[in-house]
């Protein structure tokens, strides 16, 4: 499960086995975790985390949106 940014106390990362599922990002902090969808930037799940704090991770989302969907792609790339 790569790391493929830190901000803010959160860490955002893949799983390598999801790679059939549309973009998305996992982000976790000490609360809990979350998992935003990259294409539109939309709410998949969360446990443990706050409003505010799930506020505060889907706007970095939006921000790094092009940086993560190019890092999904990379590691979830299949060759045909």
């Amino acid at each position: 499960m790569p790391t493929i940014l830190r901000l803010l106390g959160f860490r955002f990362h893949f799983y390598s086995n999801e790679g059939m599922e549309p973009a998305h990002i996992h982000v976790a902090s000490a609360e809990g975790e979350c998992k935003f969808w990259l294409d539109p930037v939309m709410l998949a799940s969360s446990r443990g985390l706050s409003a505010v704090d799930i506020r505060k991770i889907e706007g970095l989302v939006y921000e790094h949106r092009d940086f993560l969907r190019e890092r999904y792609h990379e590691f979830h790339r299949h060759d045909d």
